[in-house]
């Protein structure tokens, strides 16, 4: 049996009009997808035409950028396919997550501690994925650590035949991604307001740390969840895990044109915050990521080592962090839109990889681009590959009565698997 037409238009909402968006929206639209509305709470931003955003001359496209409390109304005039979130760094900031998953919208954040929230705000998590469940959409998030944090590292490690201990290290300029991640980072504080408003996290207790993870008022640095996925997709029991956050501090004064203020001599310019998660298995893994207002000298790096037999470091140097966050999240896209129904984090999906175009798969339609419809079968699927499994003792602790709930349902759903018998498909097994 064959269909007319597989591929359609992906359409693209966009919230968050900052500067992470003006790629987002450009390397949707190159990749023939069509952002159909933007969001925006900031009122220099609304009611401008998304191509003052974009920038480089970009034509006009006739969408405007509406104010973020008209998000539900318009999506009633035009429903899009997926909305793309850029906005806060936690989870508990970025409450829109909730309102695309109550409204049934696909949604990709490039909030960093939904890349892997199970291990540092697993209440909220699981509310996300139980309503994204029950409404029938995916929601998820992708960026810079989703590759070269976190799958790279996955495919250095399937090359080793033992590991004694992951080590790694990035850097970036928090003057190139807005306001919130700079102001995460501590920029422009004082010692003493860095020491009581970020570095006190890092001098609690395991008890007290748990405590706040339920009432989701931990404040995790970037690599705590990157950590966290790390082991959920190498197969690793976490023990223990502390993180340290270190400030950097101005050695002379500097502007910040994120901030629009001068950064004066002896103030916070950002931090290092490190992570360390010792495992059951006997793997160490030590992440540590650099974030900070950058002097003229200063430019982008990532390095990770896994030591073991062999021991393999790879080298980054001069990675553009902001473009390859948002060709992530872009390249993602496709992934999310034909995932199962709920919060899935990337360790629960196919390493990221190239799309050189953004399509939908007709419904029955299969994703080799055939027009052969695909038949159902529930062979060795199950509810594991849809919910992460638990990794760690405050994951299994605090799971809820809703995620068990969300867990049947989902094992109801988890009987449906497409299964193509073309040729092309049929060669891949």
């Amino acid at each position: 049996m064959k269909k007319e037409q597989i591929n359609k238009q992906v359409k693209v909402a966009m919230y968050g009009c900052g500067k992470m968006s003006q790629y987002l929206m450009r390397y949707v639209i190159e990749k023939n997808g069509a952002i159909v509305s933007a969001f925006d709470i900031n009122p220099e931003i609304i009611g401008k035409d998304i191509s003052e955003i974009i920038g480089h001359d970009f034509k006009k496209t006739k969408v405007i950028v509406k104010d973020a409390n008209e998000l539900e109304k318009e999506f009633k005039k035009e429903r899009p396919d997926i909305c793309l979130v850029a906005t806060m760094s936690l989870l508990k900031d970025n409450q829109i997550l909730v309102k695309l998953a109550e409204l049934g919208i696909n949604a990709i954040t490039t909030c960093e501690e939904a890349f892997f929230p199970w291990n540092s705000n697993p209440f909220l998590a699981y509310d996300i994925d139980g309503k994204a469940v029950e409404s029938g959409c995916t929601i998820c998030a992708s960026g810079y650590q989703d590759v070269f944090w976190a799958n790279l590292i996955d495919i250095l490690a399937g090359s080793s035949q033992s590991i004694k201990m992951i080590e790694g290290k990035s850097s970036y300029n928090v003057e190139d991604y807005g306001i919130a991640l700079a102001q995460a980072h501590g920029v422009g504080l004082t010692l003493k307001e860095f020491d009581e408003q970020i570095a006190i996290v890092d001098k609690i207790s395991d008890e007290k740390r748990k405590e706040l993870i339920k009432k989701g008022d931990f404040l995790p640095s970037y690599m705590w969840n990157v950590n966290g996925w790390l082991c959920s997709r190498l197969n690793l029991k976490v023990k223990k895990q502390d993180q340290k956050c270190v400030p950097e501090i101005c050695e002379e004064d500097m502007f910040s044109s994120t901030l629009k203020m001068t950064i004066k001599k002896g103030l916070v310019k950002g931090m290092r915050a490190i992570v360390t998660t010792e495992t059951s298995e006997g793997v160490t893994i030590i992440s540590e990521c650099i974030g900070k207002v950058y002097t003229k000298d200063e430019f982008d790096s990532n390095e990770w080592t896994v030591k073991g037999e062999p021991n393999t470091t790879i080298v980054v140097n001069r990675p553009s962090t902001v473009e390859l966050t948002c060709a992530s999240v872009v390249n993602r896209i496709n992934d999310v839109i034909n995932a199962q129904e709920g919060f899935i984090t990337t360790d629960y999906l196919p390493p990221i990889c190239f799309q050189p175009e953004l399509f939908i798969i007709d419904e029955d339609g299969c994703s080799c681009g055939c027009e052969e419809v695909v038949e159902e079968s529930c062979d060795d699927f199950t509810t594991e590959q849809i919910i992460p499994k638990s990794i760690n003792e405050t994951k299994e602790t605090n799971e809820t009565k809703k995620s068990t709930e969300v867990k049947e349902k989902n094992e109801t759903k988890a009987s449906e698997k497409h299964v193509c018998t073309c040729e092309k498909c049929q060669g891949k097994k």
